[in-house]
């Protein structure tokens, strides 16, 4: 192609309405992004709502030490280790395994109380921990003596493998709760004294 055809092409031009538009897409993209990287993370303590509708606890029409049983009933009932505690508090835990470098544990937690306006009634507060640990490779060392130089820390090859914990958090409200709920319920009707449904 010669010199004056390439004078004769025609070029490519973006209108004036085209290249705005690009330029506040970029300006809205580079906001976004610095408000993204720059905004500060609300504290995990800024999320407590301290309702007065908690989800963490139920209401029973039996005396405490009754709810703590039936509480204690329910976790023993799905695997957990009961723990012996006082009559109006129930510790339990158990483990899970979902893969080889995994290890998960639950620790879970009832205390009952008698409540003030119902007379014999009680209510049960719960509360799960969630414990997870990972396998991690930890390499061994050992001293040699050396005559008269001393001694020398030689590292092995070889290494131990150990459970760290990397992660703790409170199970949030949800299912979990209350289907245990449900299931203390169900061991309080079966009670021989139980008063028979009306």
């Amino acid at each position: 192609m010669s010199r004056t055809e390439l004078r004769a092409a025609p070029r490519f031009v973006a209108s004036r309405p085209a290249i705005m538009r690009r330029a506040a897409l970029a300006g809205a993209l580079a906001t976004t992004l610095a408000a993204c990287t720059s905004a500060p993370r609300p504290a995990v303590y800024e999320r407590e709502t301290f309702s007065t509708q908690s989800p963490y606890s139920r209401s029973f029409p039996v005396p405490a030490a009754t709810t703590c049983d039936a509480a204690r009933r329910a976790l023993l009932s799905q695997g957990y280790v009961v723990r012996p505690a006082a009559a109006d508090v129930v510790d339990g835990r158990k483990s899970f395994q979902p893969d080889d470098k995994t290890h998960v544990q639950i620790e879970f937690h009832v205390v009952c109380a008698p409540n003030v306006a119902e007379s014999g009634g009680s209510t049960a507060f719960v509360n799960a921990v969630q414990d997870r640990y990972t396998l991690k490779k930890t390499s061994t060392s050992a001293s040699v003596g050396v005559g008269p130089i001393g001694s020398i820390s030689v590292p092995f090859s070889s290494s131990d493998d150990s459970l760290v914990k990397v992660a703790s958090e409170t199970i949030p409200a949800g299912r979990f709760y209350g289907a245990f709920f449900e299931l203390v319920e169900q061991f309080l009707a079966e009670r021989p004294d139980a008063e028979a449904p009306r």
